[in-house]
Formats: C-alpha cells, structure tokens, sequence
C-alpha cells in the first residue's frame, strides 16, 4: 500500500514540476536537469546501499579503472588531437584569429588582408595583381594537390583588389 502512495506522490511531483519548467529559460532548464541527475544518482546509490546490492557498482568502477589505466598512454598520446576535436566540436570561446578566420571565410576580406593574399604591396598596379593571383593560383588549385579554402581565399583576394 505504501508504494502505491509513494507512486502517486512522485506523479504528482513530476507533473507540477514539468509544469513549472514550462516557464523558465533553456538555460535553467539544463541546470535543473543537471541538478536532478545528481539527485537521481544520489538516491540509486543511497538505495542500493541500503537493500545490499551495491556489489556489482564496485565492479563496475574496478573494471572502468583498470581499463583507464590500461589505455591511458594511448589516451595521453593522442591527447592534443582529442583537445583539437573537442574544441572544434564545442565551438565555444573562439579566439580572435577563429573569428577573423571565419569571417573571411564567409567572403568579408578587407583589401589589406587581401594585398597580403597575393603577397602584394599596398598600391600594386593590376597588372601586378593579375599575375600574381595567376602565379598563386597555378601552384594552389586544387586540381594540382591545392586545396578548394586556399583557391577561394586567392580568388576572393583578386576580386577585391581589381573591384576597389
């Protein structure tokens, strides 16, 4: 009888706190989430403290630990390409040049940044800008091992400069 009550006492608390949520912001939305997994966690262990079966939860940290420790050296050599991996998949606090990368990127290139492209000098004549866009493009096409990002950027460049 009394798991019966205790049911429907959980029900009930579910209910209004999904009904409270509604409310809220996505941010406190993931911080309660967050708080109630530990609860949740909490209360698993305190339970199976209590009924004797936390046997197997020791196991299972055992097996995890000596598995780390196990593949630890390989973690820790391939470390900073997990770091780089990580980064690019959070994609949160993006440095300076991150964000000029990828302003750039999306086509906005200001005309230093372009004389730089080229390898030009401020003021070039177009016949300078010609060939060196041509001499850059030869050795970075991507039909000839270069790669698409460098052609855009080189193209980009040259489009600039000779429709300033």
């Amino acid at each position: 009888m009394i798991r019966i009550y205790l049911m429907v006492l959980l029900a009930i608390i579910v209910f209004f706190g999904i009904r409270s949520l509604k409310k809220k912001s996505a941010l406190e939305i993931s911080r309660y989430r967050n708080r109630a997994f530990l609860v949740l966690a909490g209360l698993l262990v305190l339970y199976l403290t209590a009924t004797g079966r936390l046997n197997w939860l020791f196991a299972l940290v055992s097996v995890a630990i000596a598995f780390m420790l196990r593949f630890l050296p390989a973690l820790l050599h391939y470390g900073p390409q997990i770091h780089r991996l990580w980064q690019n998949f959070s994609g949160s606090k993006q440095n300076a040049s991150q964000a000029q990368h990828e302003a750039s990127a999306k086509g906005k290139m200001s005309v230093e940044e372009a004389y730089q492209v080229l390898g030009l000098k401020l003021g070039a004549s177009e016949a300078d800008i010609i060939s060196a866009h041509r001499a850059l493009i030869q050795k970075l096409h991507p039909d000839r091992g270069g790669s698409d990002y460098l052609a855009a950027k080189i193209n980009l460049a040259k489009k600039i400069l000779l429709s300033k």
